[in-house]
């Protein structure tokens, strides 16, 4: 099971490079470590960018801030029961 705590703050890490507000998610990808590689990774739990894109496509951009993007991956994910 993953730890929501956890993946939150790696998503947060992640994605706060990023030059708010954003329109799109390839305005993420610069912000990245790995790119689209990036893996987040929490007890059973383990998507690269390029997974979270595509399983979560669509978005409800712009995001003004990493806070406001976080939440909705969270909330996506908890819908989707991947997390």
């Amino acid at each position: 099971m993953a730890d929501e705590d956890e993946l939150r703050e790696q998503f947060t890490e992640a994605f706060e490079g990023a030059d708010y507000p954003i329109s799109s998610p390839m305005d993420l990808v610069p912000a990245l470590p790995n790119g689209p590689g990036t893996k987040f990774e929490s007890g059973d739990f383990s998507m690269t960018a390029m997974e979270l894109n595509t399983k979560l496509s669509g978005g409800d951009f712009p995001y003004e801030n990493v806070d406001a993007f976080v939440d909705d991956v969270m909330e996506k994910l908890k819908a989707r029961d991947e997390i």
